[in-house]
């Protein structure tokens, strides 16, 4: 591990296969956590390359729980987090609503480790919780189109690290290959980074993972979301090629709003912040969650246009099938805990 360690340090790049060695390293059990910690600070301080966060990605990935999803269209709205905006569980949200608009959405996340809640966090507020077994997380899918797979229990191997990443506080490599070691199989997924200078490269990482299509979003204002507060810059992965664009959210007939109006706080008050939202209370958080999940269903083939997705997501909330998932998957939680309370 010092080798790699020391080329980090003196700033030179990993490829691919000299990072997938690195990466084994770091999920090596005689690794130090100290050593974990040294070069993980020093990718970030490097900056991290698409080869790097590729190589990673897929060495993590062939370490997960195996989830044998059917061969339907999934698709995850996962962001990498560590954005300092201290917004609500935006991405949760919209999980619904994606669900609500017919998306079959599998949604990898885990508990907080650079922000005030982790999307664990608040489903743990939501009455949703941790312990589905891979066939109960197929099961769930399946029937509703909507899972939850918290990171820990499908990357078992990820426990170290876990405890390296909250020592440390602050984003490192794991929050840029959070979204992309899904054990699902994605064909489709839209992710955000607040980097706005690597939303190509990390388009590039999901071409070279094998998505169909997909989008990442840097949010104005350094949000790893698309944004109210001004202009969002994107990159749509489609049939191989890589096209950049900018969005702001009246040109898909929302008020501009500032970062101010979106902010959240703990995991009970996002889970009432979602149950508003859900229930149909307008403003600019419901803006914010529509928004993002019209750019979901755009992303994942469900839309024609962002604009149209726009429309479908709103009519998510306001029929009330949005609402009807989170009940149905918090039903299903109660269900599953009732039975092994039994065992």
């Amino acid at each position: 591990m010092r080798e790699y360690i020391k080329a980090v340090e003196q700033h030179r790049n990993l490829s691919f296969e000299v990072m997938k060695q690195a990466a084994k390293c770091l999920f090596d059990e005689q690794t130090s956590k100290e050593e974990i910690t040294q070069f993980l600070l020093a990718l970030s301080a490097k900056g991290e390359t698409a080869n790097e966060v590729a190589a990673l990605a897929h060495v993590m990935r062939s370490f997960a729980v195996d989830v044998n999803a059917t061969s339907a269209r999934h698709m995850d709205n996962c962001g990498t987090g560590g954005d300092g905006v201290n917004s609500f569980n935006i991405s949760t949200t919209a999980a619904f609503v994606l669900a609500g608009a017919g998306a079959s959405v599998a949604k990898h996340g885990n508990r907080k480790i650079s922000s005030a809640a982790g999307s664990q966090d608040v489903l743990d507020a939501l009455g949703i919780h941790t312990n589905f077994s891979p066939t109960e997380t197929t099961e769930l899918l399946e029937q509703e189109g909507i899972a939850f797979l918290y990171a820990p229990n499908v990357h078992p191997k990820m426990k170290r690290i876990g405890e390296v990443r909250r020592a440390i506080g602050q984003s490192t490599i794991f929050n840029l290959v959070g979204p992309l070691t899904n054990p699902v199989a994605l064909q489709t997924q839209f992710t955000g980074i607040n980097r706005p200078d690597f939303i190509m490269e990390y388009a590039a990482v999901l071409q070279m993972l094998g998505r169909e299509r997909a989008i990442v979003v840097s949010g104005a204002g350094g949000m790893d979301e698309a944004s109210l507060a001004g202009q969002n810059a994107f990159v749509l992965l489609d049939k191989g090629d890589l096209i950049p664009f900018s969005l702001t959210a009246d040109e898909v007939g929302l008020a501009k709003a500032d970062l101010s109006t979106i902010r959240g706080g703990n995991a009970v008050e996002n889970a009432a912040i979602i149950h508003s939202i859900l229930s149909g209370e307008r403003g600019p958080r419901f803006d914010t969650v529509v928004f993002n999940a019209g750019i979901g269903l755009f992303s994942g083939g469900y839309a024609t246009t962002i604009q149209e997705g726009v429309k479908l997501a709103t009519d998510s909330i306001l029929s009330g099938r949005a609402l009807e998932k989170l009940e149905t998957v918090v039903a299903f939680s109660e269900k599953i805990s009732q039975k092994e309370v039994v065992r």
